[in-house]
């Protein structure tokens, strides 16, 4: 291959994982080894397995929360362990929106003071925000009210609305300024099935609308319907109890 069809091979992933090994540290034994998983830009992955296979650990390495022990993680062609601690920080906050399982708000400031905080971190998504609808506040109301909160629930604070509202806000949260990666920590497992499917049509249609990349991660088989990209975990986690003997997957017609 040349190198201008490798950058352009390159290009095509928002996400690359190579001979990814990581233990903990003071461990020797590692809890995620995975030679290559590579996910597509604008595409949206359903990540799975069962607790404790490392699931929320592999998020942390994609987000560059932490590093690996050895390969790499890379985002948008820069590699996380190459980029000092403080240059980590600003580039998350530019490129990741992260929707956690808790949710994290700030339980005391509105939905929208919420949403609009990635654009105090980050300039390139407060320009992007701007660009949207003429405003950060602007892009933000326009993605609460897409998320499903009434006009009213924007400016209540955030520890005042109901478990499916904060899910919706947080949503909202990662989503502003069009992160090029969005991550989902098990954001539906407080919500029943109706609140759910509402959640997922409406974050999906969000993240499509932002052209970012979604990786979700959730125990709840039945939301493989939303994703037409499947990973499982113990598949390419050779270091799991599923010894693959490539640990190969590229995030854009895993089947399962």
């Amino acid at each position: 291959m040349t190198a201008s069809a490798a950058l352009s091979a390159s290009a095509d992933f928002v996400l690359s994982i190579d001979h990814l090994v990581y233990a903990w540290p003071g461990h020797t034994d590692p809890v995620l080894k995975i030679n290559d998983l590579r996910i597509l830009r604008h595409s949206r992955t359903f990540l799975y397995g069962p607790s404790g296979c490392g699931k929320s650990t592999l998020l942390s390495l994609m987000a560059g929360v932490l590093l690996p022990t050895s390969g790499s993680v890379e985002l948008l062609e820069h590699r996380w362990q190459t980029l000092k601690a403080a240059r980590r920080d600003r580039y998350r906050a530019d490129h990741v929106g992260y929707i956690f399982q808790q949710f994290n708000l700030v339980p005391y400031i509105s939905a929208l003071e919420n949403v609009l905080a990635p654009c105090y971190f980050s300039a390139q998504r407060r320009q992007a925000a701007m660009a949207d609808h003429g405003s950060p506040t602007a892009s933000a109301e326009a993605l609460l009210l897409a998320m499903g909160l009434t006009p009213g629930d924007i400016n209540r604070p955030a520890g005042n609305l109901s478990v499916g509202q904060q899910q919706r806000v947080a949503a909202a949260r990662a989503l502003i300024g069009r992160p090029a990666l969005v991550i989902a920590d098990e954001p539906t497992s407080a919500l029943d099935d109706n609140t759910t499917h509402s959640f997922m049509q409406q974050l999906l249609s969000a993240v499509d609308k932002a052209q970012s990349s979604l990786v979700f991660v959730s125990h709840d088989r039945n939301l493989q319907t939303y994703f037409n990209q499947h990973v499982f975990l113990p598949e390419i986690n050779l270091a799991g109890p599923l010894h693959k003997t490539t640990g190969h997957a590229v995030a854009a017609g895993v089947a399962t």
